[in-house]
């Protein structure tokens, strides 16, 4: 009986001007064929890649411009390496880079690959968990492997067909087996969907979405590489409900690519609550948002709409996002009785005199001055404290720029914890706006934004009313 591990398997290694696919191009391929546990043959080619051969790509391999200069270019050996891998189980370290880089080369010359394929970074890792690193440098070390030469197209590849045949000798052929199953199984997909979709998801971040019967949105995903997040959907049908049911619903399937993770977020957002997707449960309501304002000086605390509150809080503190008027009531008597406040300083209670909660001895007393009414305020933002929003850290709008690899830029539009719009290259500045406010934009923009260091601001003194 035929098994992946036995092949037949072409294991595979590029070397490339950069890292990535769209704009970089192939400057060497190393291929290794084998079948039934023999070496079939090996074939590599240096690789004329149109462009120049960065200085450090030079230092790091040993390739040199002047190496390439007289090589064929892809386009002149894509049929031949595209009949090498021809049949074959795609077996490579870190393959979805040396794939993706194979698969764009050969779209550009007009051919596909459509190889399974198997990652010896995830082999390992499922193997070894116990250790830390799973580079080929250190799988090389640790497992004794001859390679004399690195990052070399071929004396890679050869060592990736060194270290298939000494897992097989430290670990149950029925083990690697059921491994490789998993991993190759991520790239199947359901028979009503089309075989090349692989090949046409991009490698890039964005949202996608799949239809049903009768064009139906089911759902809106977010991605940081749609192609990944997209095939992974199938990698869990045996064991995920959902994914079990999206599997057998999904007629087909689009995208919008973004060039960052924020984009591909805050679009989410907006898609889902837009056109409430059957198998989404989060960010599908857009409610009213009700929080608690409280005075440095004291008085009492104010329930009010987020959207008529400042964000900058000059004077005063916001405490909570609810959903409704009731639920912050409800949360602020929980607070309350919890801390021993009085809900009458605290409006929640009108009845004459002291409040109840003073009769039961539940309340420390400000409501018939024995408590400071300074004090008992203090004591009501501390309680508060692990609720507090956080205020607006900027001066007015700022825009957030994120930009691709692939060369894509955005520039989303924020202002006090709102997502104002989201502009692409030649779009023009909106001059005035008012936008809601939305507790899952403002979870996003607060989770990505404290990670100051990564992101790239821009101010702009923009006005904040229509």
């Amino acid at each position: 009986m035929s098994t992946l591990y036995d092949g037949p398997l072409a294991f595979v290694d590029v070397e490339t001007t950069g890292g990535n696919p769209e704009r970089s191009r192939i400057i060497e391929v190393g291929i290794v064929a084998a079948a039934g546990g023999e070496l079939e043959y090996e074939w590599s080619t240096l690789v004329n890649p149109g462009v120049s051969v960065p200085a450090e790509i030079q230092h790091f391999t040993g390739i040199s411009a002047e190496m390439v200069r007289e090589a064929p270019f892809f386009e002149d050996i894509a049929r031949e390496v595209s009949a090498h891998l021809e049949g074959r189980l795609f077996v490579a370290h870190n393959a979805r880079f040396d794939h993706g880089f194979l698969r764009r080369e050969l779209a550009r010359a007009g051919l596909k690959l459509a190889n399974r394929t198997a990652c010896t970074v995830k082999l390992s890792r499922r193997l070894h968990p116990e250790e830390r690193t799973h580079s080929l440098d250190a799988l090389i070390e640790r497992h004794r492997l001859p390679a004399d030469i690195r990052h070399r197209a071929l004396p890679d590849a050869r060592a990736l067909w060194q270290l298939w045949n000494v897992l097989a000798a430290v670990h149950p052929l029925e083990r690697i087996e059921q491994v490789l199953q998993e991993m190759v199984n991520f790239t199947s997909l359901p028979p009503h969907l089309p075989r090349e979709l692989p090949d046409e998801l991009p490698e890039c971040p964005g949202v996608y979405r799949f239809y049903g019967e009768d064009d139906a949105l089911l759902y809106v995903g977010k991605a940081n590489n749609i192609r990944t997040r997209v095939l992974s959907h199938w990698q869990g049908t045996g064991r995920d409900s959902k994914s079990q049911r999206l599997a057998a619903l999904t007629r087909r399937i689009d995208w919008t690519a973004t060039a960052g993770e924020l984009g591909a977020l805050l679009l989410e957002a907006k898609l889902v609550r837009q056109d409430k997707p059957l198998y989404n449960r989060r960010l599908r309501s857009a409610s009213e948002v009700w929080t608690w304002v409280v005075a440095d000086d004291g008085a009492t605390p104010e329930l009010a709409p987020i959207d008529e509150v400042p964000l900058s809080f000059e004077h005063s503190d916001c405490f909570g996002a609810f959903r409704s008027a009731a639920s912050a009531r409800k949360a602020l008597t929980g607070i309350a009785r919890s801390e021993r406040l009085c809900l009458k300083v605290l409006g929640l209670e009108s009845a004459a005199g002291s409040c109840f909660a003073r009769q039961l001895g539940r309340c420390a007393g400000a409501c018939v001055g024995e408590e400071p009414l300074a004090l008992h305020a203090a004591r009501v933002k501390l309680a508060l404290l692990p609720h507090r929003l956080k205020p607006w850290p900027f001066r007015g709008a700022v825009g957030v720029r994120e930009a691709h690899t692939s060369g894509a830029t955005q520039l989303h539009i924020l202002d006090e914890w709102r997502h104002i719009a989201t502009l692409e290259e030649g779009d023009e500045l909106p001059a005035r706006y008012r936008v809601a406010f939305d507790l899952d934009i403002y979870q996003i923009l607060q989770r990505h934004l404290r990670r100051a260091a990564r992101v790239e601001l821009l101010e702009l003194p923009w006005s904040r009313t229509a």
